[in-house]
């Protein structure tokens, strides 16, 4: 039998918390309960959680803050926003602070559940993969490490930020279809949220271009993707 999966729900609403509470458990997941930033923190340092569903509107520490400060403590560990905003600057908020996928409410309970185990399956298929480091220009990745440098300089990125430049690296010189980028960083279920890429190629240009407006490593291909420059 499949381990069960543990997920903790940050979400201040008791009503909406009991309720994915009784479905998740029915599905067969483990779950925690956080009413809020600080408590999921708390959870967090306690229990070894492989996924956390957080409410982006909460009083005290906001969802963003939560999502931010679990990222930078538990870099693996996957967050699927969940709010009742759906314009696009949320979703580059929630993106760019670190989240793998935002599901608006209402949601279906279906979509919840293949995102997170999407999420899930991807975090755990990424942590075990002793590739090898790769060196192009001045950037340095090292998957074993999770780390990247430039001219010695650490950068410091999210977790879909480091897999999006990994992919691009491994691939170098190669063009990449938006579908197939969107696919090896988020997933199967995914090929048509174009502006995830959008966010996190417009992240990493800021943070590993010397001029962002005219890339040299992260290069656009006219129709059809991105390309990252020649190893």
């Amino acid at each position: 039998m499949a381990a069960q999966l543990n997920v903790l729900i940050v979400e201040d609403d008791a009503g909406i918390r009991q309720s994915l509470f009784e479905t998740l458990t029915a599905l067969g997941f483990m779950i925690g309960e956080a009413s809020n930033g600080e408590h999921a923190l708390l959870r967090l340092r306690m229990v070894d959680y492989d996924a956390v569903l957080l409410d982006i509107n909460m009083p005290g520490m906001g969802g963003l803050e939560t999502c931010r400060r679990i990222c930078h403590s538990y870099p693996h560990i996957p967050i699927i926003i969940l709010t009742v905003r759906d314009e696009e600057d949320d979703k580059v908020e929630a993106l760019d602070a670190g989240a793998d996928d935002y599901v608006t409410k209402p949601f279906q309970i279906r979509e919840l559940t293949a995102r997170l185990r999407s999420a899930i399956r991807r975090s755990k298929t990424s942590t075990v993969q002793p590739d090898s480091t790769v060196v192009i220009g001045a950037l340095r990745l090292d998957p074993d490490r999770h780390r990247v440098e430039k001219m010695g300089q650490e950068i410091r990125l999210t977790p879909k930020e480091f897999t999006m430049l990994r992919y691009l690296m491994e691939h170098a010189g190669r063009p990449i279809p938006h579908n197939r980028l969107l696919i090896s960083v988020w997933g199967s279920e995914y090929g048509n949220e174009r502006e995830y890429l959008r966010v996190l190629i417009n992240q990493l240009r800021k943070k590993i271009e010397d001029d962002p407006a005219h890339p040299s490593y992260i290069l656009t291909e006219s129709y059809i993707g991105y390309r990252f420059r020649e190893a």
